[in-house]
This record gives C-alpha cells, structure tokens and sequence, in this order.
C-alpha cells in the first residue's frame, strides 16, 4: 500500500491542473475519521495510439516490470494499486485500453465512470501527439455528464535525444493547456517520474470524490432533519 500524506507536486507549472493541495474539507474528513473504513475505488482509463506504450506504463507502476515484448492489448486490461491516503484507503483501478482501431468498440464501453483519463502519446513518434484530441472526444462521448480529471503523459522520452525532448515538451504543454490537461513526461523503461504521475493522479482522484462524497453526506443530513 502507498501512503501519501503530502500533496504531489505537479510536473511542469506550464501545463498542470489549478491543485497544489487537498482541500480543508477533505483534510478535516481524514483527520475526523469520516469515510475512514469505506475503501474508496477511482477508475483511471489509459488511453493513445497503438503501440504508444500503455501497457508498459501500467506495469511499471503496479509490478516494477519493464518488458519491451508486451503483445499489444486486445479490448482491455486493467489493474489496482491500492493507497492510504491521509490516513483513509483508497484505490486506483487503472484500465489499459487497446490503441487498435479494431479494438475501439470494446474498449471504449470501458471509459464510462472515469474519474481521471490518462492520453499518452510517444516521444519518439511525433504524429501520436497529433491524435490526442481524437482519443479526448472519444473519453467525453462515453462520459458525457462527468467532469473527469484529464492527464497528457509522454511516453519513451529515453528515445529521444534532450533537445528533441525539450522541443517536444513545448509543444505538449501547449496541446495540454487547450485541453485543460496536465501534462507529464515519462520513461517506463527507466522508471523515470513514473510513480510520482500515478500519485499526483490518485491525490487529484481523492481529493476531488472526498469532495462529492462530503455534499452528498451534507445532503443526506439535510434530508433526514427535513423528514423528521
């Protein structure tokens, strides 16, 4: 189980959701012990082009595996990381979905209920940044009247050379700042900035459904005083 207590720290202040923090009410529900035995489940949905590195991604965070003979992913797989967050359990489901077109009308029944929506795409393949935006409205279509936490990961930045890199980031951060995203650079191969990503994501998921969970108690309160 990860523990986190401290708010992760954002990537790049130039593309980056508006949250350095947990907000008062969820911190004053942990520290009161509300929701403290209720195992809170987030879904995560790993989404890109074929062959962008997903599965890899995935895997380095759940198992520490790297393995460059990953076949590609028929449908969908998905795995848990589980995380005591300010003191309450909380889960991440993450579903890799397949980048195949062949394979779209499997996977993308599985975007419903997404409470963030990772796109990747890869360094070292300029043209799947460009399709970002397909793979966004693809997530929205599926969840239509659900605001979701929305991430821009670049994949296999080990394959590129520093410059092409820094290019590339630029450019990025722009794609993500028009999409209202949160952008990230990663190596799963070297398990660079892996961990930190999955955490920022799982305190951005957390924070956001102690939120709601604390207006529908509120709300519930208020329902039980009016019928009384």
């Amino acid at each position: 189980m990860r523990k986190i207590h401290d708010f992760p720290k954002a990537y790049s202040k130039n593309a980056q959701i508006p949250i350095e923090d947990f907000s008062e009410s969820a911190k004053r529900a942990a520290r009161e012990g509300r929701a403290s035995s209720t195992l809170r489940l987030a879904k995560v949905i790993v989404i890109g082009d074929a062959g962008v590195g997903k599965t890899s991604l995935v895997m380095r965070y759940t198992h520490d595996v790297f393995d460059l003979d990953y076949k590609a992913t028929i449908g969908v797989d998905f795995e848990i990381e589980k995380f005591d967050i300010l003191g309450i359990p909380f889960t991440l489901q993450m579903w890799d979905t397949a980048g195949s077109e062949r394979f779209q009308a499997i996977a993308a029944s599985y975007y419903r209920g997404a409470a963030a929506v990772v796109i990747c795409f890869d360094y070292s393949k300029i043209q799947t940044l460009q399709t970002v935006r397909k793979w966004l409205d693809n997530a929205i279509s599926e969840n239509p009247t659900q605001k979701f936490s929305l991430f821009l990961v670049g994949t296999k930045a080990d394959l590129v050379s520093s410059s092409v890199a820094r290019e590339i980031e630029v450019e990025a951060c722009k794609i993500a700042n028009s999409m209202s995203a949160e952008f990230w650079s990663v190596s799963s191969k070297k398990n660079e900035n892996v961990a930190e990503m999955f955490a920022r994501i799982g305190s951005v998921c957390f924070d956001k459904l102690m939120k709601i969970s604390i207006v529908e108690q509120q709300n519930q309160n208020v329902r039980v005083k009016l019928e009384l």
